[in-house]
């Protein structure tokens, strides 16, 4: 079963639309978290090990991910998703946007 985390900066709109719309994915296990210092939920060592695939929204998340936790993501598939934060929690646009653009990697977990 594929462990999907999903990385915005606050943790508030996009990365929790994400992992609520994945849980609901037979075989998918999810979680999100945010890069920025007050995020809902900080991402965490423990996240990034847990995962087996982590999309982020931008491309600055990537860096950030990458300057902060490079020494735990050998090893790990991380796909930048290129969203926006132009997007409400749960908008219709930014879960079909989602649905479109992280299908064809969870399927090929």
């Amino acid at each position: 079963m594929p462990r999907a985390l999903f990385l915005c900066s606050r943790n508030r709109l996009r990365s929790p639309t994400a992992e609520q719309v994945f849980s609901a994915w037979p075989g998918v296990d999810t979680d999100s978290a945010g890069l920025a210092p007050d995020a809902v939920v900080p991402l965490d060592a423990d996240q990034v090990a847990w995962a087996d695939i982590i999309f982020v929204m931008e491309m600055a998340h990537l860096r950030r991910l990458k300057s902060r936790f490079a020494r735990h993501l050998h090893g790990k598939r991380v796909v930048c998703l290129r969203i926006p934060d132009n997007y409400a929690f749960m908008q219709p646009e930014l879960i079909a946007l989602l649905e479109t653009r992280v299908r064809p990697f969870l399927r090929s977990c």
